[in-house]
């Protein structure tokens, strides 16, 4: 899961950048709102990050499998477990009233906030410096 904060390319800003959303979500949550949004925003920030790193995993999966012509590993059980671990955490860390149920969902929406640092660095590069998008 930590080689994609070393990787230059587009997962590793992505992941980058939703680790740095949620960071600075929990950071500016402590003085300003009460523990449970920000144990919700962190919450939701390390999941969304954990099923980053799965859907990365699973892709590159998918698509070797399409390179190569072998059988697929991935089996649908292992891709519904992916989202029933997410909804079992926040379920349970709701029932225990340790967590905002909308603070987590703030935190799980880090991936949007990423798209959009990933987009606006884009922008950057193709209009300013008139370079190609990588």
């Amino acid at each position: 899961m930590f080689a994609k904060v070393h990787d230059s390319g587009i997962d590793g800003r992505i992941f980058r950048s939703m680790a740095g959303a949620t960071t600075l979500a929990v950071i500016l949550s402590i003085p300003f709102a009460s523990w449970r949004v920000t144990t919700g925003l962190f919450l939701g920030g390390v999941l969304s990050l954990l099923n980053y790193h799965w859907l990365s995993g699973s892709t590159a999966a998918a698509f070797s499998v399409l390179a190569h012509g072998t059988r697929p590993r991935l089996k649908l059980a292992q891709y519904v477990l992916r989202y029933l671990v997410i909804a079992a955490a926040v379920f349970v860390a709701y029932q225990l009233k340790a967590v905002s149920l909308a603070a987590t969902l703030v935190g799980l929406s880090s991936f949007v906030v990423a798209m959009f640092v990933e987009a606006l660095r884009e922008f950057y590069f193709a209009f300013i410096h008139r370079e190609e998008i990588t």
